[in-house]
């Protein structure tokens, strides 16, 4: 079967307090490599660390073809938001579903006139996604790497 190349018809839904189960799953697939990579992947604590931080109000489902594919959190911070959580499905990564959500999400946050800061783990793909949509690293650590972008006009 051939996977196709083409970006899926996607649609974000605000996220449930039942969608943290199927979140904290995809979160520990998508983030074991690299974790494991840095020495850092606990199969309980990768789960438990999102059950901790999780805010339905601040965080959106992501479907693709009417389908669980990730989630994508935006939490408002004093004149800025965080964008976090944002995990999808690697059957559906490299198809343009990714850029698309942070572009919709970016629209929002340009329109507000908000920085947006992130942090991902050192040697991350997910890097040069950011980078290619405008965040530019602030600081850094052994560990993450702290990234922020200003409003575009």
């Amino acid at each position: 079967m051939e996977t196709s190349t083409l970006l899926p018809n996607w649609t974000l839904r605000p996220a449930h307090p039942a969608d943290v189960e199927p979140i904290a799953e995809l979160r520990a697939v998508v983030m074991r490599p690299d974790l494991e990579r840095l020495g850092r992947f606990d199969e309980h604590r990768v789960r438990q660390r999102f059950r901790d931080s999780f805010v339905p109000a601040h965080t959106s489902v992501v479907l693709a073809e009417g389908r669980f594919a990730g989630c994508v959190a935006l939490r408002p911070a004093e004149h800025e938001h965080w964008l976090e959580h944002f995990f999808l499905d690697p059957a559906l990564q490299g198809r343009g579903l990714g850029s698309a959500v942070l572009r919709s999400l970016l629209t929002r946050t340009d329109a507000d006139g908000q920085l947006v800061r992130l942090n991902v783990l050192q040697g991350s793909a997910a890097r040069r996604l950011y980078e290619r949509h405008g965040f530019t690293v602030e600081t850094e650590d052994p560990v993450d790497v702290f990234m922020v972008r200003g409003p575009r006009r």
